[in-house]
């Protein structure tokens, strides 16, 4: 059994914020495997099999308390299953990496992230996996607690909806491979829009070599 936790806030006005993309991330992979919700103490919970048959065995997780209390949530869960720190991988939103960057990483300080904050309290370790999906530092002038519960935009849309497709992908790899396979194949992901190419200078005209005999008003 492995477990994987999105980190977030309950209720529907935190639905569609920054902060809440650790959940996107596991209803998507809950939707792909036939994921049945219930609520267990503080979390919904969905158990589900990943990947060819007969599957790993998954609890996908999304805490019912405020994203600072999360470690509440899933403590119990870890216990009840008797799991070790790395078979825990939690979904995050990070600050500190760009919108359209994904990366998973073994461990950590959890760089502000409240979530992560306490589950590092709740499982006495910084070494389980996270999954890391980037959100920028807010603008000039926004607070980063007002940019985390800040709505995404329209226009980062389409950008969002691959981020989450290739996170659901990437928990898939981590519970059926392992995590050094998934960091293999989905730490370079970089959905930032490229920059247009700057056009080479045109080439100056050649000198002209002809002489006068070339004037056809010369005979």
């Amino acid at each position: 059994m492995k477990l994987v936790v999105g980190l977030g806030n309950p209720g529907s006005q935190y639905e569609r914020t920054r902060h809440n993309v650790g959940w996107l991330v596991v209803d998507e992979v809950g939707r792909r495997w036939g994921a049945v919700w219930r609520k267990e103490k503080d979390a919904h919970v969905a158990e589900v099999r990943v990947g060819p048959a007969p599957g790993a065995k998954v609890l996908l997780v999304k805490p019912q308390t405020f994203m600072n209390a999360s470690g509440k949530a899933v403590a119990p869960l870890v216990g009840f299953y008797k799991l070790e720190p790395g078979a825990v991988l939690a979904v995050q939103d990070d600050l500190d990496s760009p919108f359209g960057l994904l990366k998973l990483r073994p461990g950590g300080r959890h760089g502000g992230q409240n979530g992560v904050r306490d589950l590092i309290r709740v499982l006495g370790t910084e070494q389980f996996p996270r999954l890391k999906i980037g959100i920028s530092r807010p603008p000039a002038g926004w607070d980063p607690a007002d940019w985390v519960l800040s709505k995404w935009r329209e226009e980062e849309a389409a950008t969002l909806a691959e981020l989450v497709r290739l996170g659901a992908d990437a928990v898939e790899v981590w519970a059926g491979s392992g995590l050094a396979e998934a960091q293999g194949r989905f730490n370079s992901t970089d959905l930032r829009p490229k920059p247009e190419p700057t056009p080479a200078p045109e080439r100056p005209a050649e000198p002209s070599t002809s002489g006068a005999a070339s004037d056809p008003g010369v005979s």
